[in-house]
């Protein structure tokens, strides 16, 4: 599967764009057995102290898109939160990475966006096929 990254800021390329990075740190790979999937925010979160660190930097990026998408800033702080709980509690040694696998900050923060989206730029929803 290939897929482009679209550079444009309409929200179209943005909504792509940070889906895309949703997928990445949320939903990577599988874990057989489990039929749960991870990403880099647990795989990388992993690494002690510098893997939250980096994987928080990732999740700010979603948040900055949002802001520039004008997004409220309520919805904007509610995402700042989902990120900050995230990588309080996933600096945490074990007890973080599990929280990690589980409380998925980037794809609570996709469905703030998708909904501001498809009441924004209703244009921008795509259906699955």
């Amino acid at each position: 599967m290939t897929a482009t990254l679209p550079v444009g800021s309409d929200p179209q390329s943005v909504r792509k764009r940070i889906e895309l990075l949703e997928r990445m740190l949320e939903g990577l790979i599988e874990v057989p057995g489990l039929r749960r999937k991870v990403g880099l925010d647990a795989i990388v979160g992993l690494i002690p102290g510098v893997g939250d660190v980096v994987t928080a930097a990732m999740g700010l990026y979603l948040v900055w898109e949002a802001r520039n998408l004008g997004l409220s800033r309520w919805q904007v702080w509610r995402m700042l939160g989902n990120v900050g709980v995230d990588t309080v509690v996933g600096a945490v040694p074990l007890a973080g990475d599990l929280f990690d696998f589980l409380y998925r900050s980037n794809t609570r923060n996709l469905k703030i966006i998708r909904s501001h989206l498809d009441r924004h730029h209703p244009q921008t929803r795509l259906i699955d096929q």
